[in-house]
């Protein structure tokens, strides 16, 4: 049963990162409360919510306790222990359910979803043992791509086979736990496309996103995307079957390879705000993370107009330092640092946002900074 959710109730959020620290600062804005449960002292979200519960997210006693201070639940992350939010979902009102959840956190599972939904992903294979992988490249050919059926992000979890002597070195991930090997789809873009889904069925589409990746982390997301519209309409018409098939509440990022002749082959899922969605904090009438609030508090949801066109660009660890030091130049850039106590080589430290008159002059402008040039293998002024 839905319900809505009134301004200066509670709003508890599993996950304390970044994404939960921007759902928090849109929900604050809108007048709620929020309480968030995560392992990490002091953490991104915990440092603008009202309250934070320290605790691991199978703390099922952490977990009651979220439960009794919040009015809705919701979540920033994908991997929540199971038994936490089974006893959530019968025992506290989460709008978004589990189900989805539970499929998106198995990719066996993620990929057999999306073939029901009618909508097309890479030729795949089950890998339980190397013995599959072997026979699997014998199906789908070489290259391929081998990645664990749980827990994998920003490439992690992941290995591509080049040759058949690349076999060996797939034991590692197989002796994991269940694996899929993907046939390698030649793309021409990477895009991705960001859907709400209120709990009365209402729906909003994100306009589609360009997204660059450099070793396997987003780099930049670019926005309208530099595809046919034919190519945009076929993402948003997929996104919206998937969203319907699966029942979606809050907020879904879908993402997708865009190969020759407009072929589409959804990549991945992600039942949250996402990475690539950034954009739409300065560039849309609605940013993603307001329109999260108000799908789950059963509000209605606002408009994703484009502003302006924008080019989103990550900052990792080794991208901090360039851009502090130059921060005093950089005209008219939204810059959003996360405030996590260390600047570690490869991590999400925040990023930035350049709206332009085109697309072509804000990614001039972001390397012209020279800010992720060089700045690739340095942290604390040390080469790694």
């Amino acid at each position: 049963m839905s319900k809505v959710i009134l301004p200066g109730e509670t709003i508890g959020i599993i996950g304390g990162g970044q994404l939960g620290k921007m759902m928090a600062l849109s929900a604050k804005a809108m007048g709620f409360r929020v309480v968030v449960l995560d392992p990490t002292e002091d953490c991104p979200c915990g440092q603008v919510a009202d309250e934070q519960i320290v605790g691991d997210y199978d703390d099922l006693d952490k977990i009651k306790q979220l439960s009794e201070q919040s009015d809705v639940i919701t979540y920033e992350f994908e991997n929540i222990d199971a038994i936490g939010l089974e006893w959530l979902d019968e025992n506290a009102y989460v709008p978004q359910g589990t189900e989805l959840l539970r499929v998106t956190q198995d990719r066996i599972e993620e990929k057999r979803n999306i073939e029901a939904a009618g909508v097309q992903v890479a030729p795949y294979t089950v890998v339980t043992k190397v013995e599959d992988v072997r026979a699997g490249i014998e199906e789908l050919g070489l290259p391929a791509v081998l990645k664990t059926a749980r827990g994998g992000y920003d490439g992690k979890g992941q290995l591509v086979l080049r040759s058949i002597d690349d076999i060996d070195l797939s034991e590692t991930l197989v002796s994991q736990g269940a694996c899929v090997l993907e046939k390698w789809i030649q793309f021409e873009r990477e895009i991705s496309v960001i859907i709400t889904r209120g709990t009365n069925g209402e729906t909003s589409v994100f306009p589609v996103a360009e997204n660059v990746h450099k070793d396997n982390i987003l780099h930049q997301t670019i926005v309208p995307a530099r595809i046919s519209m034919k190519a945009e309409v076929k993402a948003i018409e997929a996104a919206k079957q998937i969203a319907a098939a699966l029942g979606l509440v809050g907020t879904l990022a879908v993402e997708m390879f865009l190969a020759e002749n407009d072929e589409l082959y959804i990549n991945e899922l992600a039942p949250r705000p996402h990475n690539s969605g950034h954009y739409s904090i300065e560039a849309c009438e609605t940013s993603q993370f307001e329109q999260h609030i108000r799908a789950v508090c059963g509000w209605p949801l606002g408009s994703t107009n484009l502003l302006k066109p924008a080019v989103m660009v990550n900052i990792l660890g080794e991208h901090q330092k360039p851009l502090l030091d130059k921060i005093g130049d950089l005209q008219d850039w939204k810059i959003h640092l996360y405030g996590k106590n260390q600047a570690k080589y490869k991590r999400k430290m925040g990023h930035v946002t350049l709206l332009r008159d085109t697309v072509e002059i804000a990614l001039d402008e972001a390397e012209r900074s020279g800010i992720w040039e060089g700045a690739a293998e340095m942290i604390g002024g040390q080469k790694r």
